[in-house]
């Protein structure tokens, strides 16, 4: 099959995305076999290429916003039907054993497994999945509209829920990339006022579409202070910002896998009166299903950029120089 691999991570002019033709793989026990349609580009993939996340072994293949249609069943996998649309996320299995995973927080298992950095996943033409982590997708989407639902989408949904947003209160959002657009419309559903702070003059005008209250530069102040802020955008320098931008008892929730250095903080501006710093880490099913029932009902719409699987490496080279408004999303036909 063709795909893409992490061939020695470093900067993108140096070419760590490489193509190549790997062997088919076999679904394990529990797993099934789907044939891609499209896997959405994700900033972690780009983390992984560059080197700031090591990957987990040589020649790791990236992706896990996969679409694809199930072709072959594992032993024991009866979860899903030869035919069906299948969508493959970040998490790929936990233990289940852990003190984690029994009390219902398997996203911080101490053995996980994550799609596209400890297994294979969707830049190629076909990925394997266990059937336990894998989601239906609603009707209402696209394959196009459903991939970066399937990590990007997840994620912010998460990252809204540790923000811990009132109801119809003020949201701050500092970076607007796949992540931010899709929680940003989950919380303008949910009544709240939402405020960007982001580079990007498009991103700015797409928050605006959305229904933004305010968008404006990366560290600009928001003119009303915010109940809850969640940072997207994988600099810790706008941390004592954010920080400085919440009301007394706001939270601010780091959505990054990835985040540089947080300059040193002063506590009486920027954590006294309550103010809380959280990070997210990963999701759980829970979190997933929960989303995509939401995402269904809103419905939420993707702003996306598609890319031939062919420009693989074009499409991260654009995400690391910010010429993606949206999610890119790769499409293997």
């Amino acid at each position: 099959m063709r795909a893409w691999r992490i061939g020695h991570p470093g900067p993108l002019s140096d070419g760590p995305l490489v193509a190549a033709e790997c062997p088919d793989p076999s679904p394990g026990r529990g797993e099934v076999l789907l044939q891609v349609r499209v896997c959405g580009v994700c900033r972690t993939d780009l983390h992984l290429a560059e080197g700031d996340l090591k990957p987990r072994h040589p020649g790791i293949i990236p992706g896990h916003e996969v679409v694809g249609e199930v072709v072959a069943l594992g032993p024991g996998a009866t979860r899903f039907r030869s035919g069906e649309r299948v969508g493959v996320p970040w998490l790929g299995g936990t233990c289940g054993s852990c003190r984690f995973c029994l009390r219902g927080q398997e996203n911080l298992c101490l053995s996980p497994t994550f799609t596209g950095w400890d297994r294979d996943g969707g830049y190629a033409e076909l990925v394997t999945v266990g059937q336990d982590f894998a989601y239906r997708i609603p009707k209402v989407f696209t394959d196009e509209e459903a991939a970066p639902l399937l990590c990007a989408g997840i994620i912010g949904y998460r990252a809204l829920n540790r923000a811990e947003l009132p109801i119809g209160g003020r949201l701050g959002i500092y970076g607007f990339g796949g992540s931010a657009h899709l929680a940003a419309q989950i919380a303008l559903y949910r009544g709240a006022r939402v405020y960007v702070m982001t580079r990007s003059e498009e991103a700015r005008r797409l928050a605006v579409e959305l229904g933004a209250t305010f968008a404006g530069g990366a560290d600009e102040p928001p003119p009303d202070p915010l109940d809850s802020a969640i940072l997207f955008a994988p600099a810790g320098g706008l941390v004592p910002a954010a920080l400085r931008a919440l009301d007394r008892g706001g939270t601010l929730a780091v959505a990054g896998i990835y985040l540089s250095d947080i300059p040193p903080l002063h506590y009486a501006a920027e954590l006294f009166q309550e103010r809380q710093l959280r990070s997210v880490t990963a999701n759980t099913r829970a979190d997933g299903e929960e989303f995509f029932r939401i995402a269904a009902e809103i419905p939420i719409r993707p702003t996306t950029v598609a890319y031939p699987f062919s420009a693989a490496d074009t499409a991260l080279r654009d995400l690391a120089d910010g010429r993606i408004t949206g999610a890119a999303v790769l499409h293997m036909a």
